[in-house]
């Protein structure tokens, strides 16, 4: 019966094809990170406090923090392009 309603599995995956991951660092010493920011409550917060202790802990020479215009966008293409540029690794919020 649950077919004839025209349900759409979310569980079965989409057209689109797999995007290949890029290539991880073996650490973090003397990299610029990149920290997305995605504008929902506290994410600049909880970013410049990841900041603080990946150069801390983990030895990264700069953190770069930029945030979205919205959290129901995605990131424009320049500001992609922009940190692509600047940073070597890149961290994006999931504030909420």
């Amino acid at each position: 019966m649950a077919n004839d309603l025209g349900f759409i599995d979310p569980t079965a995956g989409g057209g689109k094809a797999a995007v290949a991951l890029a290539p991880r660092p073996m650490d973090l010493a003397g990299k610029v990170v990149g920290l997305l920011d995605n504008t929902k409550e506290q994410g600049t917060l909880i970013l410049e406090t990841i900041g603080k202790a990946l150069q801390e802990k983990y030895g990264v020479a700069k953190v770069v923090l930029r945030a979205k215009e919205h959290y129901s966008k995605p990131a424009t293409g320049a500001l992609i392009d922009e940190m692509a540029q600047e940073v070597q690794v890149a961290i994006a919020a999931v504030g909420g």
